[in-house]
């Protein structure tokens, strides 16, 4: 899987992005201005990354390491492998972070396999807490002050294939190793900036 590759996806995240600060575009009959809600942007882009993550899991990733023809793992550029889910979803951030649109999205876990991927905040540990109670409802909520203020959505990333679980249940710094289908994992933090 090639940096450009990824890069395609995140383009179409991007696309989504200029929607996120409700940009103002005439109503057809009547000129007013129309804002999307910070929350219904953020719902948009997880519809793309769950959709992206789940297509890439179960078509490319499952599919080909089950063909025999390719794996994935965790040094895949060294390797000339498939990256890792995580590790798909890890560079197209990084991408789409370079178009400085503001717009951050990570994976994070109370049971992360790499510490960086832990909670961050409070906000964060309690988001991760709650969807794992209440899965089909993201956590949300604004953060920060002044110029570094942003909206800030928690959304369950639950096991959707074998391959989720394998790894996850094998990998010797797992901390939990009893994920069966459709458990959360952790979830996907989206960090959207509040216009100051």
């Amino acid at each position: 899987m090639s940096r450009r590759s990824v890069g395609a996806i995140a383009v179409a995240i991007m696309m989504l992005a200029f929607v996120y600060r409700g940009m103002p575009s005439a109503a057809p009959d009547t000129g007013a201005e129309i804002r999307i809600p910070l929350e219904t942007a953020a719902n948009y882009v997880h519809a793309v990354l769950k959709a992206d993550r789940a297509i890439y899991t179960t078509h490319v990733v499952e599919r080909m390491q089950l063909k025999g023809i390719v794996v994935a793992s965790e040094n895949w550029e060294q390797r000339n492998t498939l990256p890792l889910p995580a590790q798909f979803l890890l560079e197209s951030a990084k991408l789409v972070e370079q178009e400085r649109a503001g717009i951050r999205y990570r994976l994070i876990s109370l049971w992360p396999i790499n510490e960086r991927n832990g909670p961050a905040s409070e906000f964060e540990r309690t988001g991760l807490n709650a969807v794992i109670e209440q899965p089909d409802r993201p956590h949300t909520g604004v953060a920060g002050s002044g110029r570094d203020r942003a909206f800030q959505a928690v959304y369950a990333d639950r096991a959707i294939s074998q391959t989720c679980i394998g790894c996850h249940n094998t990998h010797p710094k797992s901390p939990k190793r009893d994920f069966k289908l459709n458990d959360v994992m952790g979830a996907i933090l989206i960090t959207i900036p509040v216009a100051p």
